[in-house]
């Protein structure tokens, strides 16, 4: 029930047992439920200390590089924010519409669900943001330090207005390689302290342009994004392994209270 009155609340009939068996299960759930919660909280600091790793091969594998020296603004090739007004067209197919919810904040992989939009014939202002494999995508009015690398399942796809749509250069500068230098400490400094200019917390497009990158032969920036590609999917899969466990943790802690509590469980056969 959403709602419920103080009458009804207290008609509510509960099962009462003797005191003594009250006792008991309320001794057999503190000790079994801490011991589960003990549990979740180790997943927890494992989850933590994972991120921690994951962010320190990012930021290790970009400082032998040395400081970023070069504005993106050299190799950029097209750059541009979404139209206003994408609600009107939202559907329930069509094409894709990419939203500031889908970027990432660890990784250059789209995700989240996914939103139709279906365009009059007479739209075609959107047409300027439709996706490239390979562009460079940022967030710029939340979220601030999400980026993401256009794949294949995304082309064709459209920006809202919240998403910067960056086209590089591939000859010069690899997308993946200046996606995962944004997601270093030094580039997302850089995102932050480039929001911060105004009264608001949000990024124009000359400030996506002004961001610096280190620089490297080609071959090595892909060299770079592979690895790193590698790693952090190694890590993610750690990561995803353990939230997996602290869910049917805190599902057996839901089961065992119940069970306790209506009887399905004798609590006094496993004091």
């Amino acid at each position: 029930m959403q709602n419920i009155s103080q009458g009804d609340f207290l008609e509510i009939r509960i099962d009462l047992p003797d005191f003594e068996t009250q006792s008991a299960v309320a001794d057999y759930l503190n000790r079994e439920t801490a011991r589960i919660d003990t549990l979740i909280e180790e997943q927890q600091c494992l989850i933590k200390i994972l991120r921690e790793r994951r962010q320190a091969v990012v930021d290790t594998t970009f400082a032998v590089l040395g400081e970023p020296s070069v504005q993106l603004r050299r190799y950029i090739k097209f750059l541009t924010s979404g139209s206003r007004g994408w609600g009107d067209y939202y559907a329930d197919d069509g094409e894709r519409f990419l939203r500031i919810g889908n970027l990432p904040r660890t990784n250059l992989s789209i995700r989240g669900e996914i939103q139709f939009v279906s365009l009059p014939a007479d739209v075609t202002e959107g047409s300027r943001t439709i996706l490239e494999i390979g562009d460079l995508l940022f967030s710029i009015t939340a979220y601030l330090g999400s980026v993401a690398v256009v794949d294949s399942d995304w082309v064709g796809s459209y920006v809202s207005q919240h998403v910067a749509l960056c086209r590089l250069d591939s000859n010069r500068l690899d997308s993946r390689f200046a996606g995962w230098f944004m997601l270093t400490t030094a580039g997302q400094d850089q995102l932050n302290q480039g929001a911060a200019g105004g009264t608001k917390m949000q990024l124009a497009l000359d400030d996506i342009k002004s961001l610096r990158v280190p620089t490297a032969s080609v071959a090595e920036q892909r060299r770079i994004a592979v690895h790193l590609d590698e790693q952090a999917e190694k890590i993610d899969a750690l990561i995803a392994e353990t939230q997996r466990l602290i869910e049917l943790a805190r599902e057996r802690r839901s089961a065992l209270i119940t069970a306790a509590v209506t009887g399905q469980v004798d609590v006094r056969e496993v004091a």
